[in-house]
């Protein structure tokens, strides 16, 4: 039988769209009840309608609710008018009444019929993305850069773009257009948009899920990644198991001559890995974390859940690491808190606790000196108060024949002074004195003339 020109357009855009034909179907069959409504119907209508797959004919029905009271004449029918149509009807029920179709739709039905088609496949685009990247959330995928936009790259993923943020980047790593990239999903999340995709290069799960795409023993479940330590772009820690007799799980993950590593390191530039043996003794598992330094002991505090590790003098460098770093990823891999001592680091502690206490000793003498001294003096003091009322009965008899003294040296000074005053008095009465004698001597002359 031929396939009419309707069934062969939407079986393109099947094809082109990646969508099942039943959903582009049931979007043409809503959009055909919109521009029936438009122009054969009311607004308030529930207009219905079925395609035939094959011919690509259409039957079209108008749908009413059984109630008991009508408030809406064109989608709302009573119990009696309903049981016309359907036997059994109760309310609640909905009554379908064919209705005479239609192929000859005007401008503005035609309208709304392909804005109703494009948004129907639109939302059913992004549905279908959405579940099937939410399934590939949490795996590793191969992409291409698209856009360099500031800080943030755009990841081509095929069907839709991934957002590699800056928190998802590994330092000091450059993008560049079309470059072909590895990004680990991290979360999906719908947008107005459409599906919004995260993407990162920095996460811990990222070697994981390089490690599973590159060793066959882990992606089969033979050997288990069982814990991983990371600081992108520097250095990774990854902790791995087997409970298959003869397996070496660390050998697996490196190969022959390192070649299996070597491609996961292919990845991620300057960034070293240290393959690692899990343990379930917590002891043998630090130690192996640490490596690769030489541990002596390990001594666990379960209560802080924390580890006190004394290596050798020489190893005291290589366990800490360069910036505390090695010490650092090895408790995250383990999740135990780890202090490193060494013989030396022992020996200045107790030099530095030897010389706090000679530092506080002689404050303590010197507190010790003035309790003692202190003591002494109220023990001194209680005893002479008696005699001392003695004493001071004695000295206002001194104090009364020592006052006689000063009184006669007093008289004398004052006398002195009166005879000195006596001196400069004596010459002003003379200079009085002279001074009147020439004043009449002035004054005679000027008398005689007058006469």
């Amino acid at each position: 039988m031929a396939i009419s020109p309707f069934v062969a357009a939407i079986n393109q855009i099947c094809d082109e769209k990646g969508l099942s034909k039943e959903v582009v179907i049931e979007t043409v069959e809503a959009a055909i009840a919109a521009a029936y409504r438009k122009d054969y119907g009311h607004p308030n209508q529930i207009i219905r309608t079925k395609m035939d797959p094959e011919t690509g004919q259409f039957k079209v029905s108008q749908i009413f609710e059984v109630v008991d009271e009508i408030e809406e004449e064109n989608a709302q029918m009573t119990l009696d008018n309903a049981r016309k149509f359907k036997k059994a009807a109760e309310v609640g029920d909905e009554i379908e009444i064919p209705l005479a179709p239609h192929s000859e739709f005007g401008r503005i039905a035609a309208q709304t019929a392909k804005q109703v088609i494009i948004q129907r496949i639109r939302e059913a685009e992004r549905n279908m993305l959405y579940d099937e990247f939410k399934q590939k959330e949490h795996q590793l995928l191969n992409g291409n850069v698209q856009q360099i936009e500031g800080e943030t790259v755009t990841i081509n993923l095929g069907k839709i773009n991934g957002i590699l943020l800056p928190s998802g980047q590994i330092p000091n790593e450059r993008y560049y257009i079309g470059q072909r990239v590895k990004v680990f999903v991290t979360g999906v999340e719908e947008s107005t948009k459409g599906p919004r995709v995260l993407v990162s290069r920095s996460d811990p799960q990222f070697i994981s899920a390089l490690f599973s795409m590159e060793i066959p023993e882990i992606n089969s479940g033979s050997v288990e990644i069982m814990s991983i330590a990371r600081e992108a772009g520097s250095r990774t820690k990854i902790a791995v198991y087997s409970d298959q007799p003869g397996l070496d799980p660390v050998g697996s993950c490196v190969g022959q001559r390192g070649t299996r590593v070597q491609s996961v390191l292919a990845e991620l530039s300057e960034e070293k890995i240290d393959i690692i043996l899990w343990n379930e003794d917590r002891k043998i598992f630090i130690i192996n974390a640490l490596s690769p330094a030489k541990v002596e002991s390990v001594e666990l505090s379960e209560e802080d859940k924390k580890a006190t590790v004394k290596v050798p003098d020489d190893q005291l460098s290589l366990a800490i690491g360069k910036m505390g770093q090695n010490v650092r990823l090895a408790s995250k891999l383990t999740g135990w808190s780890i202090d490193i001592v060494s013989p030396e680091t022992e020996a200045r502690k107790a030099e530095l606790q030897a010389e706090k206490k000679a530092a506080e000793t002689p404050k303590e003498t010197e507190k010790k000196t003035k309790k003692t001294t202190k003591s002494t003096k109220t023990t001194k003091a209680s005893p002479a108060k008696k005699p001392a009322a003695k004493v001071t009965s004695e000295k206002p008899a001194t104090k009364k024949t020592s006052s006689k003294k000063p009184a006669a040296k007093t008289a004398a000074k004052k006398a002195a002074i009166g005879k000195t005053a006596a001196k400069k008095a004596a010459p002003k009465t003379k200079a009085t004195k002279a001074t009147k004698a020439k004043k009449e001597t002035i004054r005679q002359p000027a008398d005689k003339k007058a006469k």
